[in-house]
């Protein structure tokens, strides 16, 4: 029987004691004398959101599939452990065995987003594991990143011993394979080997040299042997691939507490903002007789009561009416719900969440991301005002009328017309509910909810070269925002939220950071910041003191204008789409010209060199 590594005296004393106690179903127990590694997997967050991410469940499965692998799990312990494990000098543990985290051969990092880097610092001094690669020895785990933060691993390479860029499944064994061989060998060793296997990248194996004014003069490799270009690692077929059918059920409720169908990766849109779309590509789509397989398998293990469907755009699924179809019979005789992600509100997406939301309909949700035309094909959205109130009436006619629409603030040559448009726009949706539905047929008011976020360019996205708003001028372009929609004939219809500009603001310094900000980061956890992405813990002013200690300027990674042959970064990892397109769609999204997505025309992004997906270049 397994031993807790928390006393019931403590379980008492804190929230939610099921986070660190393990044994959900669907954990995975192993014989520790059955095994030749042990791999930590850690979601540098609470329990709640690190149970919801499916990377994970992927990799946890995969690699416990392999008879001589134990992997485990590790989230960050929330505030009130935290205080208990220092006091008391306990070691960070894993889930499964409840074993010291620093006694395991890996622990691997999910990087999800910018602003848990302190979160991995904490990880890392509650395990008891050196904050710095370069103070560890063979006695410790190797350090591995993983996920969409470590397209640009820079801001926080000092405390990797490597990572990993592109999609698990593909070469984690091939590392793996090297590690049981290499066990004699010394950690420098092992990693200059390593680095050998395409997408592995090893921090410590290269140099980086400034030019005076702070921007990079050379990135380059300290050894011939080690490569000058990291290449993403990607499935080509995701029919083939690991996934996690019975997936561990955990005993409390989590952020998304069902069922997920991955259904494809990738995206055929062509966003400007939007890094995911072009880190992803191509398209690649799972089999709908698969998914029918997957579905079906999930509901006979997990015991959820919900299924959601994953992608970046579930609309541009081929097969999407099959599988809903057969998904609606099916989760009828299960008693299972439909969770619908955002999907283009047209007749048929209606038709479905009609049947699936027989009683109480909720909000159906746009994200339009710009007020104005101008502003919509300068981002390369790929939707008119025509698409958006067509939508809009179909929905008000199908019974709708709860409307939530997001937009972004901030965005390359938004005007004050552009800003105001926002609220133009939301009154003229509310104006199409009260034109379009009877007044005797009405279910109440139009309700509107207007969320606007701060836009932060991103690295492998035409706007990485964007010069990004200091949070004061963020904060201005809110309030006109709040003003305009409040001089709408509608204006009672409509209930406006923006995000926060300090917060917004370190994720543009950390999306675009390079080494030296790790100094910012190891500070700053010093003093006491962690779980910066939940608001009531982010402190701002002590973020602020440690930049100035450091003699870092957090604008020069955020409001400075970016030469078009300047060195960034990230520039050494290549993710399928070549800086010489991203620049092209830059010039033309300051031109405000549209370009069409992959199935209507390639445009020479480079991602079609990985030979699947959806590339007319490729027939």
């Amino acid at each position: 029987m397994r031993k807790l590594a928390l006393s019931d005296e403590i379980l008492l004393q804190i929230e939610k004691p099921a986070r660190y106690i393990g044994g959900e179903i669907g954990s995975v127990q192993k014989e520790k004398q059955n095994v030749n590694i042990r791999f930590a997997m850690c979601f540098p967050d609470v329990y709640e959101i690190g149970m919801s991410h499916l990377g994970i469940q992927i990799l946890y499965e995969m690699f416990n599939q392999m008879e001589d692998v134990w992997c485990e799990r590790v989230y960050s312990p929330w505030t009130d452990l935290d205080v208990i494990l220092r006091k008391q000098d306990i070691p960070l543990f894993a889930l499964e065995s409840q074993e010291p985290v620093k006694d395991f051969d890996f622990l691997g990092i999910t990087l999800q987003y910018e602003m848990c880097y302190t979160n991995i610092l904490q990880i890392l001094d509650l395990a008891k594991i050196p904050l710095l690669a370069k103070d560890r020895t063979k006695e410790n785990p190797i350090v591995i990143g993983g996920g969409p933060c470590s397209y640009n691993p820079e801001p926080i390479a000092e405390f990797f011993d490597l990572f990993y860029i592109g999609e698990g499944e593909t070469r984690y064994k091939e590392l793996l394979e090297l590690y049981r061989n290499m066990r004699s060998a010394s950690r420098e060793e092992f990693l200059r080997e390593a680095s050998h296997i395409p997408g592995i990248y090893v921090p410590s194996l290269y140099d980086v040299t400034y030019h005076e004014d702070g921007t990079i003069q050379s990135f380059a490799p300290k050894y011939e042997d080690v490569p000058a270009t990291i290449k993403k690692e990607m499935v080509t077929d995701l029919d083939a691939s690991y996934y996690p059918t019975a997936p561990v059920v955990p005993f409390i409720r989590v952020t998304q507490d069902r069922m997920t169908l991955e259904i494809m990766r990738g995206c055929i849109r062509g966003c400007r903002f939007c890094q995911a779309g072009q880190l992803y590509k191509p398209l690649r789509q799972r089999s709908v007789e698969v998914l029918k397989d997957y579905a079906k398998k999930l509901m006979a293990h997990t015991g959820h009561e919900e299924i959601s469907l994953s992608s970046l755009s579930s609309s541009d699924y081929t097969d999407l009416k099959e599988l809903l179809d057969f998904l609606l019979e099916e989760c009828a005789r299960q008693k299972v719900n439909i969770a619908l992600p955002s999907l283009r509100i047209d007749a048929f997406s209606l038709d479905v969440m009609n049947k699936v939301q027989d009683i109480k309909k909720s909000s159906l949700t746009f994200a339009p991301e710009a007020g104005t035309q101008r502003m919509r094909d300068v981002i390369n959205k790929g939707l008119t005002i025509d698409d958006i109130l067509k939508g809009s009436q179909e929905a008000f006619v199908g019974g709708w009328n709860k409307v939530k629409l997001y937009f972004m603030l901030g965005l390359p040559t938004e005007t004050t017309e552009d800003i105001e448009g926002i609220a133009v726009l939301a009154n003229e949706i509310a104006k199409c509910y009260y034109d379009t539905v009877p007044k005797d047929q009405r279910k109440g008011k139009i309700q509107i909810t207007v969320s606007t976020s701060f836009f932060v360019p991103k690295p492998f996205t035409p706007f990485q070269w964007a010069q990004m708003d200091p949070p004061q001028a963020f904060n201005e372009k809110a309030k006109i925002c709040k003003e305009a929609i409040r001089s709408q004939l509608n204006q009672k219809s409509i209930k406006y939220n923006w995000h926060e500009a300090d917060t917004s603001m370190m994720e543009g310094v950390f999306a675009r950071g390079d080494r030296r900000l790790s100094k910012v980061i190891l500070r700053a956890y010093e003093k006491g910041c962690f779980y910066d992405a939940w608001s009531e813990y982010y402190k701002h002013d002590v973020w602020m003191q440690c930049f100035e200690e450091e003699g870092i300027d957090p604008e020069f990674y955020t409001t400075r204008a970016r030469a078009d042959e300047e060195i960034f970064p990230w520039d050494f990892i290549s993710c399928g789409v070549t800086k010489t397109f991203l620049l092209r769609e830059w010039k033309k999204a300051l031109n405000a010209e549209v370009s069409a997505n992959c199935r209507e025309g390639c445009q020479g992004c480079g991602a079609a060199s990985y030979g699947v997906g959806v590339c007319p270049k490729r027939r």
